[in-house]
């Protein structure tokens, strides 16, 4: 089979297209098809070696956590799968080896879902991490209805999943993003704010009283800002920075794989509402470009590889 390899830590120069065996399937795995694998920043981030200290690679190293696709293999005790099924998974691993950007891949039971029907394979390939990442951070910060939440990088991958989420659960959500995207962030049901210096103020006056909740998906600004921020007995989730937990009480989220949530999260997708928007397609060929698109850090939304 095809597959994206990287034999360094380093930039997208690093990545290139090589033949590899077809992959070992365990007793609890699935071979999956690859239809659609999405692009996340932290697959660059450990493509760097950036998570050196966290995670273990092993070289060659396939990169993508992403992928949907159809079941072309089942192991010995998989029952919640058979030949032929459309799945999602956040096929994250315990070393980072054999990812999703190929064309074919060994899927652990324990990060997969079923797609259903009516969800393109490209929508679907965009939904497990940051769907996830958006699903797990609400859940851990007690957002409830009636609440006013803040989220940072709000038209982001994660962030454009959390607001949805968040104006579902009958949430009122101002999001932080550049002017380009509040327009974006209004279709979404958000209210915008910019990002820059008169954030603090854009933000104290939508909500003089504070907010129940902030959801900070980029770091830096976000945090500094918090204490200014929430209400007394407010509460900040953190997928950047552990200061969330350990200096404002709050938490530090590091997205897990889970089966039930991201059924849910497709069921959602599925019956529009909530919706991945994909920015871009690459072919495998082309998946260096994909990550330099990826790596400016001004796509809106997904990027996708297909094989």
């Amino acid at each position: 089979m095809r597959a994206v390899v990287y034999e360094e830590f380093g930039g997208a120069d690093v990545l290139r297209v090589v033949d590899r065996p077809e992959p070992h399937i365990g007793a609890d795995t699935v071979v999956v098809r690859v239809a659609a694998a999405a692009l996340n920043p932290v697959d660059a981030y450990l493509r760097a070696g950036g998570l050196q200290g966290l995670m273990d690679t092993h070289f060659p190293a396939v990169p993508g956590w992403d992928v949907a696709g159809t079941v072309v293999k089942v192991g010995l005790d998989t029952p919640e799968f058979q030949v032929g099924d459309e799945i999602i998974a956040y096929a994250r691993k315990d070393v980072v080896q054999d990812g999703t950007l190929a064309e074919y891949v060994a899927v652990p039971v324990r990060t997969a879902a079923k797609k259903p029907a009516g969800l393109p394979f490209d929508q679907a390939a965009g939904l497990p991490l940051a769907g996830l990442t958006a699903l797990q951070s609400i859940r851990r910060s007690g957002l409830a209805e009636g609440d006013t939440v803040l989220v940072h990088a709000a038209a982001g991958g994660v962030g454009s999943i959390a607001v949805q989420l968040a104006v579902h659960a009958g949430a009122r959500v101002v999001g932080t993003a550049s002017e380009r995207n509040h327009d974006y962030l209004r279709a979404l049901g958000a209210e915008p704010v910019a990002y820059g210096d008169g954030l603090l103020d854009a933000a104290r006056a939508l909500a003089p009283e504070g907010f129940d909740v902030v959801l900070d998906y980029v770091g830096g600004q976000a945090i500094e800002t918090a204490p200014a921020l929430l209400r007394a007995g407010g509460t900040i989730a953190s997928i950047t920075d552990a200061r969330a937990r350990d200096e404002l009480g709050g938490q530090y989220v590091w997205v897990r794989p889970d089966t039930a949530d991201l059924a849910h999260l497709a069921d959602l997708a599925a019956r529009g509402v909530i919706r991945v928007e994909v920015s871009q397609t690459f072919p495998l060929d082309q998946a260096a470009d994909a990550y330099r698109a990826l790596e400016t850090g001004h796509t809106r939304g997904k990027i996708v590889v297909t094989p």
